[in-house]
């Protein structure tokens, strides 16, 4: 059997922004996930970069910042499918946890 990691917890809390808030004293635990997860910085970032710069329809446009926007998407999911160990072609963005359980169930269902 292998050996656990050892998480920084320090260093993750800090790859949040809004986790370096105070609620009513004490720092902030969010525990509400399942609704709306929180995003590190470089997430933040890379999200802020693509509103600013490259904002446009993937898959859809043969423009220049559709295929920019296109690039940045693919790029997103080789970077998952290499995360995950995953081939990339396998590989299916869903909205939520509900749309990806129904894709799973009722493979015949077109995605959104």
């Amino acid at each position: 059997m292998g050996t656990a990691a050892t998480i920084d917890v320090s260093a993750l809390r800090a790859d949040f922004p809004i986790l370096s808030r105070r609620v009513h004293g004490a720092p902030l635990v969010y525990l509400d996930s399942a609704a709306t997860s929180q995003k590190p910085a470089q997430v933040l970032d890379a999200m802020e970069a693509y509103y600013r710069e490259t904002n446009a329809n993937v898959h859809r446009g043969v423009y220049e910042l559709a295929a920019e926007a296109t690039a940045r998407f693919e790029a997103g999911r080789d970077a998952v499918a290499r995360l995950v160990g995953a081939p990339r072609e396998g590989l299916v963005f869903a909205k939520n946890a509900s749309e990806a359980i129904n894709l799973v169930a009722w493979p015949g269902a077109p995605a959104s």
